[in-house]
């Protein structure tokens, strides 16, 4: 007898409900309403590690900030497109202090998420030339910037990072990019979902072939100086995250206020260009958009502002604050968010307790660390299957082939984990450990 915690016949309901087509393939939303409608029929909890939003209080200095502002009547007007100026100041300051970056103020763009960052950027990147239309994704990433290109009408390529971390980077990079239709080239640094870091070496070799295939690495920061292993986020103070900028000038970062200050509700990004490629003059944009043509202002006036029109003016003041605080060392935003290290580092003594393995479990050179997300497999269990058989014993997760990874696996998220689910974790996976004895 199976020591389910849900039925095979209940599960097989709810996803007929929800007209869900594969479960094995399932999104993260879909399998958030799998978990939720089970939760709901039978108030049995989930340990949900599917969803990656934030499970600590929004930081108190942005929320007061943005009160503030919008008690000064912010409400009132529409912000401008390239933003307030406090906060694109601020922005410029932070790039300086937590990453010893020169970026204009004038270059750093609010945007409502990096969700709308990449959607813009993505526009612009495959416009500025008629020869490059392509983007290059180094998985696994997160899907929906895929979804994104699909709306827009853009082809991508992709390759997973697993065989292909250092020097071994370099042929693998270059094959697509000689081909020369590759217009940007994205990843995230931790990376979602795997949390391997890219190091040094490697951005190194990503800039200089970005700079020698005129590519744009579009670096998503959403998880900033979360790398616990290094003493990141003393401002102006050595060592420096680890970033594609030092290699290249074809680079746009994009910094969100969702994770490293639980600002998730409020939807705040802001995305950084260099000045050199902000000042860069495209005749195909200038053709396309009536406009300068230049890279910066098509991207603010032309492309961005047609997608969101500007952003919140209130939460604008409020991220611009909590730059503000974190550059002048009176908030510690790394110190705020180690508790998503903690909790991987015990729940994957769970799982590995149970015969559980970490699928993306080495960098180049060191043990993956601790994080908001981390991998796991199970013997030979395809991903699909795991997806399926976890959530039977309460356990939401996405499986890796939906983030372009080729291993066999699924993403855990921490965010949501509390104190009273470790041992009801612990029971559960003791239980599928029983279920599903390896090499049977």
């Amino acid at each position: 007898m199976k020591h389910r915690v849900f039925s095979e016949e209940l599960v097989a309901r709810v996803v007929d409900e929800l007209k869900i087509g594969d479960l094995s393939r399932a999104t993260i939303g879909e399998v958030l309403l799998v978990a939720s409608r089970l939760e709901e029929l039978t108030g049995i909890p989930f340990i949900r590690m599917d969803q990656g939003s934030p499970g600590l209080p929004a930081n108190r200095i942005g929320v007061e900030a943005e009160k503030a502002a919008l008690d000064r009547g912010v409400g009132a007007q529409y912000p401008a497109a390239a933003g307030v100026p406090e906060l694109k100041e601020q922005a410029s300051r932070f790039v300086k202090a937590f990453l010893n970056l020169e970026i204009s103020a004038r270059a750093c763009i609010p945007t409502t998420g990096s969700v709308a960052a990449s959607f813009g950027a993505f526009v612009a990147c495959t416009q500025r030339k008629t020869e490059q239309k392509k983007v290059l994704f180094i998985d696994p990433g997160f899907p929906i910037q895929k979804s994104q290109l699909r709306i827009i009408g853009v082809e991508w390529e992709q390759f997973d990072i697993y065989h292909y971390r250092g020097e071994a980077l370099r042929d693998k990079l270059e094959s697509y990019l000689r081909k020369g239709d590759v217009a940007a080239i994205v990843y995230s640094n931790p990376n979602n979902p795997a949390w391997i870091c890219l190091e040094e070496e490697e951005l190194a070799i990503i800039g200089k072939l970005a700079t020698q295939y005129d590519a744009v690495v579009l670096e998503d920061m959403a998880y900033f100086c979360m790398d616990f292993r290094s003493d990141y986020g003393k401002p102006y103070v050595a060592p420096y995250p680890p970033s594609v900028a030092r290699y290249t000038d074809n680079y746009i970062l994009m910094l969100s206020s969702s994770k490293i200050f639980s600002y998730a509700g409020q939807r705040m990004a802001v995305v950084c260009v260099s000045d050199k490629l902000f000042d860069t003059y495209y005749p195909v944009l200038a053709e396309r958009y009536g406009d300068s043509g230049v890279f910066g202002p098509t991207f603010i006036a032309s492309i961005l502002y047609m997608i969101t029109s500007g952003c919140t003016a209130s939460t604008q003041y409020g991220y611009a604050e909590m730059l503000r605080a974190s550059c002048d060392g009176e908030l510690d935003f790394v110190s705020d968010v180690r508790e998503y290290g903690v909790r991987a580092e015990r729940m994957k003594k769970i799982f590995t307790d149970n015969g559980f393995h970490v699928v993306y479990d080495y960098d180049v050179t060191k043990p993956v660390g601790d994080g908001f997300f981390f991998t796991i497999g199970y013997g030979k269990m395809r991903s699909g299957e795991l997806l399926k058989e976890l959530l039977y014993y309460g356990v939401s997760s996405i499986a890796l082939g939906t983030t372009g990874s080729e291993q066999e696996g699924v993403r855990a998220c921490t965010s949501r984990m509390r104190e009273e689910l470790y041992p009801i974790m612990q029971e559960r996976m003791e239980a599928f450990r029983r279920d599903h004895p390896l090499g049977e």
